[in-house]
């Protein structure tokens, strides 16, 4: 969506705020307008329409702004999208921002601080706010430092395998050097594409973090009745994650191994919502591999257990996963 020439602070900006937008015409403009807002206005917004069928397009079209451009796709699927925004971005710093969610205004600022405070970094992120129908909650992150306030997050993976997502896509800001040389997000992957993406830069770079939510996840899906998409298989992104064990120069990350054992555990709460006894038990199995508990086993005595009726038997689990 170019207007002319762009202004010479446009051609090299700060950062390259990159949005995916596919169907979001009832969000896109609040995150827009979120981004325009920012106390730091040296940006570029790179809208990528993922194949859009609704008016979301039209709505980006009408802020006339000169720093957002929109590029138009056929409908490829998120990592695509936010593939070709990296690919166009003019700034060394990308930040993303999905259509549907936000940022506090001093979300740049802060992600620009933290750039200048450990220049050694090539990922900056912050913590954010869980946010739908009547709820509003911070991401929870465990095993960081009494009173931490914004450093360096040393063991990524032992704080991730106990905690929310400490790096969530909407709340970070990534050199483009570094996202280009783990190749982006993957293509292909209909679950936990970000989570991979993180996962490699984590093994390979070191993190900034702000623990000051600024950004906000609207609508999460929380209801633990509903179960997340399917898993897919072959399950791509465990073993991408058991590549970074090999692949990873020592000394490996910490938490590394516990953290292969949350992704399968996700996996199984997934199969057992869906009533899937048998794909949840092999997850669970997976999971004690790397990551042994007396609450795995637990949970794997569970599934063995006769409650023929999904509800039920995700009730069971659910009491005992708050007991252990």
């Amino acid at each position: 969506m170019k207007r002319g020439p762009l202004p010479s602070h446009i051609d090299m900006p700060q950062v390259t705020v990159v949005m995916p937008l596919f169907n979001k015409e009832q969000d896109v403009e609040r995150a827009i307008e979120s981004v325009l807002v920012q106390t730091v206005d040296d940006f570029e917004l790179i809208v990528v329409n993922d194949g859009s069928t609704d008016n979301g397009p039209a709505k980006v079209k009408a802020f006339h702004d000169e720093r957002i451009r929109m590029i138009d796709q056929r409908n490829a699927g998120v990592s695509v999208a936010r593939n070709c925004g990296i690919t166009e971005a003019r700034a060394d710093l990308i930040a993303f921002l999905d259509a549907d969610d936000e940022w506090a205004d001093d979300f740049l600022e802060t992600i620009l601080n933290l750039r200048e405070q450990f220049p050694r970094c090539d990922v900056f992120a912050t913590n954010y706010f869980f946010c739908g129908d009547g709820y509003k909650r911070p991401a929870i992150i465990r095993r960081m430092p009494q009173n931490f306030r914004e450093g360096l997050l040393k063991d990524y993976f032992g704080v991730a395998a106990h905690s929310d997502p400490p790096l969530w896509t909407s709340a970070v800001g990534v050199t483009k050097r570094a996202i280009t040389s783990v190749g982006g997000f993957p293509v292909g992957v209909h679950s936990g594409e970000d989570l991979l993406t993180w996962a490699k830069l984590a093994a390979n770079y070191e993190i900034a973090y702000a623990n000051r939510p600024c950004a906000v996840y609207w609508n999460p899906q929380t209801a633990s009745d509903r179960p997340g998409r399917v898993p897919q298989n072959p399950d791509i992104v465990g073993e991408e994650l058991v590549r970074l064990i090999k692949e990873t120069p020592t000394p490996r990350p910490e938490g590394i191994k516990a953290y292969i054992g949350l992704w399968h555990q996700m996996r199984a709460v997934i199969y057992v919502q869906l009533g899937d006894k048998k794909n949840a038990l092999d997850e669970l199995k997976m999971t004690s591999a790397y990551s042994p508990s007396l609450k795995v086993y637990l949970l794997m005595l569970i599934l063995k257990l006769p409650l023929p009726s999904p509800a039920k038997l995700l009730s069971v689990w659910r009491r005992f996963r708050r007991a252990f």
